[in-house]
């Protein structure tokens, strides 16, 4: 049973999460701890997050999954424990969705392998699709109703990671979004278009773009694909803004009301599922709600357009996504 095409059928948009690895930050996840154990390890701090993404209003919630897969996991000793880990994130967003207020879907988050396929790499494309269909097989067991394969640069790692989803189930719904960060491309050079062209005959619920350098080439990205499958469901799920260092912390510019704007933007421009990447708390999420459901207007901000540098600008919490999910 695809739930998320019968959601879509009753809610003309869906809200999503926000972030998870900052929040896992907030409640005590050290710099290069891994939180896909801390499912284990602190599964009441997990679902704490995502009920604080629920009671802000979120349709769809994403499991503490996105550094799930076991060339990820072997970073911190735990590639053997790949099934088990992936299956407590999604029992923990099962938990929470299950006694949440209003209907809330669980989507299984499957991020990139963070290796490189041949010929660029030493992964083949044969173990990628092993790897991500050990992932998503302790995801379906747990309980998701969505496979969400997300952030990802390269069009030939996500076709691998859609094969190993379908090894595990040809039912459940796949959802996959690609980071363009380098003046509307990924950092494998893929268009919003390209994606489209290469992914729209493979069975994918919807497509999209998260994270990224910026929200204004993110909405690029998404207007392209629009262009391109103007039938097409997309998802836009963009950082809060643009990240800077304030000693050592990272803040990003994006306040709840920024992201707001960018939600009532992007429903305008087709976009079905709307949430947050990184920087996003459950304060964007819940104004972004609010403006979706009309109970507040659009904020009206300023969307500040700067001039491209020299050469693209390194995203530091995309690399801490990388890293710690």
């Amino acid at each position: 049973m695809n739930k998320l095409a019968e959601t879509l059928n009753q809610v003309d948009v869906l809200v999503l999460d926000g972030a998870m690895g900052t929040q896992l930050f907030a409640r005590g996840l050290i710099s290069g701890g891994s939180p896909e154990e801390w499912n284990v390890l602190y599964p009441e701090r997990v679902q704490d997050v995502h009920k604080a993404y629920v009671d802000a209003g979120s349709h769809v919630i994403l499991t503490n999954s996105f550094g799930g897969t076991r060339y990820r996991l072997k970073l911190h000793d735990l590639q053997d424990r790949a099934v088990e880990l992936n299956r407590a994130a999604a029992q923990n967003a099962r938990i929470v969705a299950d006694a949440a207020d209003h209907p809330v879907l669980v989507g299984g988050s499957i991020g990139p392998t963070g290796e490189l396929l041949i010929p660029m790499g030493n992964m083949s494309y044969e173990d990628a699709v092993a790897a991500f269909a050990e992932q998503a097989r302790g995801l379906v067991e747990g309980g998701v109703d969505i496979l969400w394969i997300e952030t990802m640069s390269d069009l030939n790692e996500v076709k691998a990671a859609i094969e190993g989803a379908r090894a595990v189930s040809t039912e459940i719904p796949i959802c996959a979004t690609m980071s363009f960060d380098t003046r509307g491309r990924t950092m494998m050079g893929v268009t919003g278009a390209a994606m489209v062209a290469e992914l729209s005959d493979l069975g994918l619920t919807a497509i999209g773009a998260n994270c990224g350098n910026n929200l204004i080439d993110t909405e690029a990205a998404l207007a392209e694909m629009h262009a391109a499958a103007p039938e097409m469901i997309l998802i836009a799920k963009a950082n809060a803004g643009m990240p800077r260092y304030e000693g050592d912390k990272l803040i990003y510019d994006g306040t709840p009301e920024v992201m707001g704007a960018y939600a009532d933007r992007v429903r305008k421009n087709g976009v079905r599922m709307v949430g947050g990447c990184c920087g996003s708390a459950p304060a964007h999420i819940e104004v972004m709600r609010q403006v979706i459901d009309g109970v507040i207007p659009p904020p009206e901000v300023e969307l500040v357009v700067t001039a491209p540098p020299a050469a693209p600008a390194p995203n530091p919490e995309r690399t801490r996504r990388m890293r710690n999910g």
